[in-house]
């Protein structure tokens, strides 16, 4: 097997320390491959538990910066490491952070499509746990909208976003 000048070998798949596939191409802000030896952002690290609250924290300061992609990471964290009942508003938060993402790449179909899938789940997991108010400070009424608004936008001007500028406040 062949190795470029980076040391990687080519016909191999990238794994992690684990022996896990992964890619280990650098990524940009939106989480776009970039060539190997280019200068990347710092990946969102997998798996890590945090509180709820933890969680809304980072993805919030991740949609600050521009970085939808990596609060998608942070949501699936908790989607996938969270209560039963939980799971589906953190899935719908990932989301609509992916549909961020996709908008402000440019792909305005699935960022749409993605954008109005997630506030669906979002305002159904809302339906469907009446009472609890707003998980964890959340305002899931203001997200949804928030989602909808956007989709409709990027439908009607068929122009890419700003994600730094257009991004959700998770909190009301």
């Amino acid at each position: 097997m062949a190795s470029t000048s980076s040391g990687r070998q080519t016909g191999a798949r990238d794994r992690d320390s684990e022996g896990r596939a992964r890619n280990a191409r650098p990524r940009d802000g939106l989480g776009r491959p970039l060539p190997y030896g280019a200068d990347g952002v710092a990946r969102q690290p997998e798996g890590v538990l945090r509180t709820p609250r933890e969680t809304v924290a980072e993805a919030q300061e991740l949609l600050d910066a521009g970085r939808p992609f990596h609060a998608h990471e942070v949501f699936e964290d908790a989607w996938k490491a969270g209560p039963d009942e939980e799971r589906a508003l953190w899935r719908g938060l990932a989301q609509l952070a992916v549909g961020l993402t996709h908008a402000a790449r440019g792909n305005i179909t699935g960022g749409a499509r993605l954008l109005r899938r997630g506030a669906g789940a979002v305002e159904e997991w809302a339906a469907s746990a009446a009472g609890r108010g707003q998980p964890y400070g959340m305002d899931l009424a203001g997200l949804t909208e928030w989602a909808r608004q956007l989709a409709q936008e990027v439908e009607r001007t068929g122009a890419a976003v700003d994600a730094q500028v257009r991004g959700p406040r998770l909190r009301g």
